[in-house]
């Protein structure tokens, strides 16, 4: 009766091969992106901003870009926070260097570099894969942020080793700094996040997708029926990390405004992204919603609930976020590793069923 796919037919093959097939869930989305884009701008304030819809909207986009990598293409990956940390410095010194530039440009041409640095990151993938590739990844991670921190040229030559995103504005409205309204960077980051959706999702329901996910389930057998390892994995790291450099961009220029590598970009941020797509689902770009929703509004639910309303110590409340995570994390690997992608799965296969039993 709620969900329905009786009677939906299609008369050519563009019509079956289009993104969203069932008009459902294709209604469904668009209602979705309408509420975003035309009411809850004229509904939130900066707190809501900062705290859970710029998070949100940046992680997902991440979490996109780690979920093509590992969830599509099985290539493990430690190394996101030094990606984000690539995106985030490129559009810095893009920024600085050419201020007549929009701050739109600038953030492609910054995932744009963190997806050539992906590729040769990801070059060690054609030899070796599983822990040995997770330990590769992890030493980018290190190094990255390493060299942020000892090359002054990344920083402009700061004193203090810190970088603070200039005021840009978009169409004669801030963006950026300090007089931005609080709307503005909500849709900037909205628009990203929408066209980095449509594009991975598109791309993993094409050949290029397939030759991912060829490459994950039997990497050998893939080469045999004639998928070529060394493009597909390449193409793995460069559109992962490209999403991830648009995420890390973003996350500095739009969000922060002004960080220091090793405290923003460290390796909590790369565990950070990995558990929003393990909790969220493998190989599923709503999974990397999903992940990233749960992960952003978890800390903010403890903090209003258990400390602002119950008076609990923050420390504790804290520490109430890690074994709540880990356990999901242990939860999800052994009972369920599709993760909250595939219990929405399930709930809609049971809506299409009823009222009868499943």
């Amino acid at each position: 009766m709620f969900y329905r796919e009786a009677g939906d037919f299609k008369t050519s093959y563009q019509e079956d091969n289009q993104t969203f097939p069932i008009k459902f869930d294709r209604y469904r989305y668009y209602a979705v992106l309408f509420v975003a884009f035309a009411v809850i701008p004229f509904m939130i304030n900066d707190y809501w901003v900062n705290a859970i819809f710029l998070p949100f909207l940046i992680y997902s986009i991440a979490a996109i870009g780690l979920n093509i990598l590992v969830g599509y293409t099985g290539q493990v990956s430690l190394g996101t926070g030094g990606f984000m940390a690539v995106g985030a410095y490129a559009v810095y010194k893009l920024m600085t260097a050419f201020p007549e530039v929009s701050i739109l440009i600038h953030v492609v041409l910054a995932g744009g570099i963190t997806a050539i640095v992906g590729m040769l990151f990801g070059l060690p993938s054609l030899r070796i894969k599983g822990f040995y590739l997770a330990v590769a990844t992890l030493a980018a991670q290190f190094f990255l942020v390493w060299l942020f921190n000892r090359v002054p040229w990344f920083y402009n030559y700061s004193a203090s080793g810190q970088i603070s995103a200039p005021e840009r504005t978009v169409a004669g409205i801030p963006v950026t700094g300090a007089n931005t309204e609080a709307w503005a960077p909500y849709l900037v980051c909205l628009v990203f996040v929408t066209l980095s959706a449509l594009i991975a999702r598109n791309l993993t329901r094409g050949a290029v997708g397939r030759r991912w996910m060829a490459i994950r389930d039997m990497d050998i057998a893939a080469e045999i029926i004639g998928v070529n390892p060394l493009t597909a994995k390449l193409t793995a790291f460069g559109v992962s990390s490209f999403f991830v450099g648009i995420a890390g961009a973003l996350f500095f220029a739009v969000y922060l405004g002004a960080v220091e590598v090793g405290e923003a970009f460290g390796i909590n941020k790369s565990f950070l992204v990995l558990f929003m797509i393990i909790i969220g689902g493998l190989g599923s770009i709503f999974g990397s919603f999903a992940g990233a929703a749960f992960l952003v509004l978890l800390p903010v639910f403890l903090k209003n609930v258990l400390v602002g309303t119950l008076g609990w110590p923050t420390d504790l409340a804290a520490h109430l976020e890690f074994m709540i995570v880990g356990g999901l994390i242990i939860t999800f690997l052994i009972a369920e590793p599709h993760g909250l992608a595939q219990l929405w799965r399930v709930a809609k296969e049971k809506l299409r069923l009823w009222p009868f039993p499943y």
